[in-house]
């Protein structure tokens, strides 16, 4: 018995092309992206209606519609996280263990590693001892699950 049809199909991405329709970026955040069925409001006044499969997710940079000359694209928002920085191989191995354990997502961001705060998160790591601050920067991983 042959499975077939289980990979949602991809949205597409902006365009790229210097001639391309004026583009209008749509903030969101780690939840937002994962909420697919909804009425939206662009920053332009537009209303969007958003009518995905259930698990899509809107990857920054995807299209969602095209009206005329304008592009309604998908960027990350700003979110509170929580930036965290290990001392060594074995702290960042903890650090993941231990934020695993919350089912929350930790993203590599250049020298960093980005989870987004609460007030659990930031207990865990004060006991654990790693160096972190909380900044305002996109997220791309998940929400956590207790905001699903």
């Amino acid at each position: 018995m042959k499975i077939a049809n289980l990979r949602l199909p991809l949205l597409p991405a902006a365009p790229t092309e210097p001639d391309a329709p004026t583009t209008v970026h749509l903030p969101m955040t780690a939840l937002d992206r994962r909420r697919v069925r909804r009425r939206l409001t662009a920053p332009d006044g537009t209303e969007l209606l958003l009518a995905f499969p259930t698990g899509t997710y809107l990857a920054p940079g995807t299209l969602l519609e095209r009206r005329g000359e304008v592009a309604y694209v998908v960027s990350a928002a700003s979110e509170d996280v929580a930036v965290l920085r290990p001392l060594d191989t074995a702290q960042a191995v903890k650090v993941a263990h231990a934020v695993g354990n919350l089912h929350r997502d930790l993203v590599e961001d250049a020298e960093a590693y980005l989870a987004l705060w609460d007030a659990p998160l930031e207990l865990l790591l004060t006991r654990l001892g790693v160096p972190f601050t909380r900044e305002f920067r996109p997220f791309l991983g998940r929400p956590s699950w207790a905001d699903e």
